[in-house]
């Protein structure tokens, strides 16, 4: 089973507006085929977001995303000593690189630029692979397709 951290704007991309163009992952991601972690800060991180005035979320609809995405993943201690990681230039993007590293993830999945930068550093492309939800569909998800 693949393991992958989802980034917050990647989890609303998938859960709240359905993005079409993510179809292939959500399908993935509900057959079972993918684990997905998180840990409590990410969880809450999601929870505060569904709460922006912008999305005009309910709270009983806010309550209903944040449980579906929290019954898929499975949580990661935060870790007090791994290995190094390259320093996030928002602080509060950190906690996915840590995710991936400390949940022994094959990917990380965002849209954020600065994530997808910290993928080119050594201390990270040894380790998990930081893309595109997109670029993860084309060019990862067809190599998972072959060997099943």
């Amino acid at each position: 089973m693949t393991r992958l951290v989802l980034d917050t704007n990647t989890v609303m991309a998938l859960w709240f507006f359905e993005d079409p163009a993510l179809a292939p992952l959500r399908r993935f991601i509900d057959a079972g085929d993918a684990t997905l972690l998180a840990r409590d800060d990410a969880l809450e991180e999601l929870r505060r977001v569904l709460g922006y005035r912008q999305f005009a979320c309910t709270p009983a609809h806010q309550g209903q995303l944040w449980q579906a995405y929290r019954d898929r993943v499975a949580l990661v201690a935060m870790g007090t000593d791994g290995d190094p990681l390259p320093k996030c230039r928002d602080a509060d993007d950190q906690k996915f690189l840590e995710i991936a590293r400390d949940g022994d993830a094959a990917g990380l999945l965002t849209r954020d630029k600065a994530l997808l930068r910290c993928g080119r550093h050594r201390l990270v492309r040894e380790r998990f692979a930081i893309l595109t939800p997109e670029r993860w569909q084309t060019e990862v998800l067809p190599t998972l397709a072959a060997q099943a």
